[in-house]
């Protein structure tokens, strides 16, 4: 049986829950000062605003006018997963809008990223799920029963991502982490996070930025006298 029209493979094992309640806590940006891996293109924006999502990746890979995999591997998702979308270059035609959203949040999606448009955003507003993509499109995808992957490697946004990955999804953008680099990840995440909250405090109280960081010191070693 041939597999060059679709592949597809079984759900990814879950991460730990206890993982995804530690990352949800961090940032995207406190994360990208010290990893540099798996962020997508910052064209990658968030659909609602105040959004932040943590879970396992679920991957799939669709061809420019064609979501009938997308409405298909949908019945095969649970709670806990985000659907990882590659638009396999495409950024005209949007495959996800109200009636794919109301299919995720039934089957009880964590959330969802399109490396390309979306659609219907007064729907997906109105059934508040979340949802990140390159903006909104009104020319749509249809069922041509083209191809695609289900849970194959993919590309996000230039991210190399593979299902079974963590994401963290935020107001910042979509970051996609691997799971052997996800422990050490949340260790230096909170280590850093922390810092930042000790920071800010003596901002508060009146230190100047460029004292702290060592910025005022620099400049003023390469300008005496």
């Amino acid at each position: 049986m041939s597999n060059l029209v679709y592949k597809l493979n079984p759900m990814p094992e879950r991460i730990p829950q206890e993982k995804l309640d530690r990352l949800a806590k961090l940032e995207t940006a406190t994360i990208g000062h010290f990893y540099h891996f798996g962020f997508a293109h910052p064209a990658i924006q968030p659909v609602l605003p105040g959004k932040v999502v943590a879970a396992t990746v679920a991957t799939l890979a669709i061809p420019g006018l064609d979501s009938t995999l997308l409405h298909h591997c949908l019945s095969q998702t649970g709670p806990g997963y985000f659907m990882a979308v590659d638009r396999l270059g495409d950024t005209k035609y949007a495959c996800w809008g109200g009636g794919v959203t109301r299919m995720a949040a039934m089957m009880g999606l964590a959330g969802a990223c399109v490396d390309g448009p979306h659609t219907d955003t007064a729907e997906v507003e109105e059934q508040g799920f979340p949802i990140w993509s390159r903006g909104p499109s009104p020319v749509t995808t249809r069922l041509y029963d083209s191809g695609g992957g289900f849970n194959i490697p993919v590309s996000i946004g230039g991210a190399a991502v593979l299902p079974g990955y963590a994401v963290l999804a935020d107001p910042s953008g979509v970051l996609f982490i691997a799971p052997e680099d996800l422990d050490e990840v949340l260790s230096q995440g909170e280590t850093k996070t922390e810092r930042g909250r000790m920071n800010e405090a003596r901002i508060t109280d009146g230190t100047h930025l460029g004292e702290m960081s060592g910025a005022t010191a620099m400049v003023a070693a390469k300008t005496a006298g």
